[in-house]
């Protein structure tokens, strides 16, 4: 049996409209640069597209199924845990199916962790406007969840958390670095003076950076992600953001020692040992990112970093320059301001927000690496014609 004409002209459609709506959706954090046409050409032609791979069980420990990637995971984990601040010898992690996906597997680690320290649950602190994954999983995890307000620029209120802060019992905090709509960064140094001055029972640091992990390795501010100088535990990034991929994916790293923490639950028909919270894991997401590393390097991801950078300043240079009401944190890649009409909206595939303190109605342009300083003029033109009552 075939796919009939009528359905392929069906697909068709759908993937021109696909291909030509990418181009000016700027309102989310998915890299529209995507060039796997040559992977997906080898992948086709090597035979793999024919074979059901399945990347189940610790990547570091050998398993019964070996139709598995592993071995190329293995050395996305030995790429990236460096960049991290991890030690080498030390770093354990996974290619996740995305940021939600790293974001469990923390909060998971700090209660194993948090529950080898002390008998007590652990309460969860989240910032008010961190990805609202966090708060979904914390209520997954039947966690104690205590939601920190912000300051204007989406992050943390250090004081607030201090008060919040239970320190009869273990804290499992989760650090967003990079809001999802503001692009707020959590204030490490701060959060953690206050854990050493009032001392909870135990403490684990967990931090969502789906999208800021995936640029700030590779620019002057890379200590703000590195297990090293800011001591957390974990950390979560997404791979269909910064890194550009097709669908969703990302990493989880963490340490060994904490690895060592966890229910191992040994499986004995893979004659393994399965950390992860997934069972089934994609073969294929280690493989593009595999191909990736090795066709783009630390100096092409630092390039692709610094242009974004670039282009989110000349975003909001471009705002000013209208008097459009508009703020950008500092290195940061997202751009919000004051709400457009349902046209401008819809074609640029905005997100909306919600924010008095900054004027009420509000939506975001997260620059990506499709987003060229030409599609920002095009940007502005739309956005005047808007404030002038155009159609």
């Amino acid at each position: 049996m075939t796919i009939s004409s009528v359905e392929i002209n069906r697909l068709n459609a759908f993937a021109e409209k696909m291909v030509k709506e990418k181009k000016t959706a700027v309102g989310f954090p998915c890299n529209q640069n995507v060039k796997l046409a040559d992977f997906y050409h080898w992948y086709a032609v090597s035979g793999l597209a024919d074979v059901a791979m399945n990347n189940v069980g610790d990547p570091c420990r050998p398993s019964l199924y070996d139709l598995n990637t592993h071995e190329f995971e293995n050395e996305v984990i030995d790429f990236f845990a460096p960049l991290y601040g991890f030690s080498p010898s030390d770093a354990w992690g996974i290619v996740t199916s995305g940021g939600t996906d790293g974001n469990n597997h923390g909060i998971y680690f700090g209660v194993n962790v948090l529950g080898s320290k002390s008998e007590i649950k652990p309460v969860l602190y989240v910032s008010e406007e961190a990805h609202y994954s966090v708060k979904r999983l914390g209520e997954l995890q039947a966690l104690e969840m205590r939601q920190i307000p912000t300051n204007i620029k989406g992050e943390i209120d250090v004081q607030a958390f201090e008060q919040a802060l239970d320190t009869t019992r273990p804290a499992l905090i989760v650090i967003a670095l990079g809001t999802t709509f503001k692009g707020g960064i959590d204030d490490q140094d701060a959060i953690n003076e206050v854990l050493e001055r009032k001392r909870p029972v135990a403490v684990y640091r967990h931090v969502d950076a789906a999208l800021f992990g995936g640029y700030l390795p590779f620019t002057e501010h890379a200590h703000l992600v590195s297990h090293r100088d800011r001591r957390f535990d974990s950390i979560a990034v997404s791979g269909h953001k910064f890194f550009g991929f097709d669908e969703p994916s990302g990493l989880f790293i963490t340490t060994k020692e904490l690895l060592a923490s966890q229910n191992p639950y040994r499986v004995s028909y893979l004659n393994d040992s399965v950390p992860t919270i997934s069972c089934s894991r994609s073969a294929l997401a280690p493989l593009k990112f595999w191909w990736q590393i090795h066709k783009t390097g630390v100096e092409g991801y630092r390039r692709q970093a610094e242009l974004i950078l670039k282009n989110a300043l000349y975003l909001k240079q471009r705002l000013d320059e209208i008097n459009y009401p508009a703020w950008k944190n500092d290195i940061s890649n997202t751009v919000y301001f004051l709400r457009p009409g349902e046209r401008v909206m819809k074609k640029w595939s905005l997100a909306p927000y919600d924010d008095e303190r900054l004027g009420g109605k509000l939506a975001h342009d997260i620059v990506m690496r499709h987003e060229g300083k030409v599609m920002i003029d095009h940007f502005i033109d739309d956005l005047l014609e808007d404030r002038n009552g155009g159609s």
